[in-house]
């Protein structure tokens, strides 16, 4: 997924100046939203449906049981669609008309193919669990070969994408600008809350520490 170009189907057209096709930002919103959207036509119905992902280079990653309806459509299809947004903020204007979100989103088109091998599958897996919390596929127990078997592992193989980043201020005409509203950016950030441990199993008899991959969420970041 190099710099790709405006593909004419993920050509962004409405607010055309917010557009971007770089790598970095394409790859960007992928690596830090929590989850994205897959889209594909199932009997004759258009779905879209969240997902957790991983992204390994122009390869988006998904999962899902051995009877996951959107997906199978999704390998019969010649061409899959996959989003994802990042909202960073609201953008807060003195009309209803000119409020909006600061946001980063991206659209990626490609075709998809089921992967296979086990070796394959559990590499994967780990990846996602790694996009979701860094350092966690290493304190708990491997997938099972019957796990793995009773997973779907889709690959998504990008040809085409565009990213959408929208910040800045906001778009108040000169008369707005004169009326005493307050106006301007209220940032948004995803926080994590106290961990609740889950007491059954040993760990209602065994004092276990929090796991590391945990406690790093809650490192003082630069």
């Amino acid at each position: 997924m190099s710099d790709l170009g405006p593909g004419e189907r993920t050509r962004v057209r409405r607010l055309a100046q917010k557009a971007r096709y770089d790598a970095t930002t394409i790859h960007g919103v992928f690596d830090q939203a929590a989850f994205c959207y897959v889209s594909a036509v199932v009997e004759g119905l258009a779905l879209s449906l969240p997902t957790l992902h991983a992204r390994e280079g122009a390869t988006i990653y998904l999962h899902g049981s051995q009877s996951n309806a959107l997906l199978r459509a999704a390998l019969r299809a010649p061409r899959t669609a996959v989003s994802a947004t990042i909202m960073d903020g609201l953008r807060l204007a003195r009309s209803g008309f000119e409020s909006s979100v600061a946001y980063r989103s991206v659209v990626a088109i490609g075709p998809a193919r089921e992967v296979v091998a086990l070796d394959d599958k559990q590499r994967i897996l780990d990846l996602m669990i790694e996009h979701v919390l860094p350092g966690r596929s290493r304190e708990v127990r491997p997938v099972s070969e019957r796990e793995l078997r009773l997973t779907l592992v889709v690959a998504i193989d990008v040809d085409e994408a565009s990213a959408k980043v929208s910040s800045g201020p906001t778009d108040d005409s000169d008369d707005d600008l004169a009326l005493p509203i307050w106006a301007g950016d209220v940032p948004v950030r995803l926080v994590y809350g106290t961990p609740a441990p889950d007491v059954r199993g040993a760990m209602a008899s065994q004092m276990i520490p929090l796991a590391e991959s945990v406690r790093r969420l809650f490192e003082p970041r630069d």
